[in-house]
């Protein structure tokens, strides 16, 4: 492993912990080089997802891709990093657990907006906005009214 701040090669582990469930370890490093420590995650290397954009390209699932999407969402609002990556990791579970190695945009798209909905409204009508492609205020509107729906409403309607 190469130190992030001088490129050496020679490192020690500190400490090794498993993090997410057992889905990833952690280790703590020192390097030989320049003594700094740093911090690196293992995991298993699964088969890939392939995400089909609207457009009909395909490119691997990438988690980082879609934290760095719902950061934007939810800058500037009281909204945890560490629940951002709750919802990102929610989302790659439900992903990985498929059989299907192949998923829409749309379908991931989903997923996300459920779990969002639930931790911060703003954020969610921000990544809605961009999800859904709004194409003027009217769809905005409509989007608004139906999150300030009463759960009682919702209901009635199904």
């Amino acid at each position: 492993m190469k130190c992030p701040y001088c490129a050496n090669l020679e490192n020690r582990v500190l400490d090794s912990r498993d993090v997410r469930e057992g889905d990833e370890i952690r280790r703590r490093r020192e390097c030989a080089g320049c003594n700094r420590r740093f911090t690196t995650y293992e995991r298993v290397d699964e088969v890939p997802v392939t995400v089909v954009k609207r457009d009909g390209r395909r490119e691997r699932f990438d988690r980082e891709k879609l934290l760095n999407g719902l950061l934007r969402a939810g800058e500037k609002r009281p909204v945890a990093r560490a629940d951002l990556v709750g919802v990102v990791d929610v989302v790659e579970s439900a992903i990985s657990s498929r059989d299907v190695r192949e998923m829409s945009s749309e379908e991931i798209g989903s997923m996300v907006i459920s779990e969002l909905r639930r931790l911060d409204q703003v954020a969610y009508v921000r990544f809605a906005s961009v999800y859904r492609r709004f194409e003027d205020v009217s769809q905005f509107m409509d989007e608004l009214r139906h999150l300030l729906r009463r759960p009682e409403d919702e209901a009635i309607d199904e």
